[in-house]
């Protein structure tokens, strides 16, 4: 199965914010290279909330690039075998935290958002990563800072996206 196949599978099995599962899907149906950076059209992202459930903390990172506190996460690559594979592979690689485990039950949540051109729009698909006892992070070259913030700090670091992937994993958990 290719990514683009389980992205669609991973998609269809998904149950809410309908809408938007219906502009990731019907995106992914007239583009096969939609999962790919290049895809002019947008393309499709995978991304994971690092999250420490017994300390009761996330940590976020201070993108080089965007400098907003954002979950791990990217463009998929070509060795990804899975859309969960991705969102796990930009976790560990982010965080420096090796263990994590996605939290069962599929994505947490979508969210799109315009990036400059000529790429357009990132269609990221939202998981969460639990974090192994006793686990350390270590900041990468795609970061200015790596942060453990309390639950009730993130809606004063981080953009809505952030805060609503939270709630929905707390949600969850």
């Amino acid at each position: 199965m290719s990514l683009h196949e389980n992205a669609v599978l991973v998609l269809k099995e998904y149950e809410d914010q309908q809408e938007l599962r219906g502009l990731y899907l019907d995106h992914l149906a007239a583009h096969p290279d939609g999962m790919w950076k290049p895809c002019h059209a947008g393309h499709v992202t995978a991304s994971a909330l690092v999250i420490d459930p017994a300390r009761g903390q996330v940590l976020l990172t201070l993108h080089r690039k965007l400098r907003m506190w954002l979950q791990m996460g990217g463009h998929c690559e070509p060795g990804d075998t899975t859309v969960e594979a991705a969102a796990l592979r930009e976790a560990t690689e982010e965080s420096g935290i090796t263990g994590l485990t996605l939290l069962p039950g599929g994505p947490v949540r979508l969210d799109r958002h315009p990036i400059p051109a000529p790429c357009n729009w990132h269609l990221d698909i939202q998981y969460a990563a639990l974090v192994p006892e006793g686990a350390r992070a270590a900041i990468s070259d795609e970061s200015l800072d790596l942060r453990w913030f309390p639950y009730e700090e993130v809606a004063g670091v981080a953009d809505d996206s952030v805060v609503q992937l939270m709630r929905r994993t707390l949600a969850r958990l």
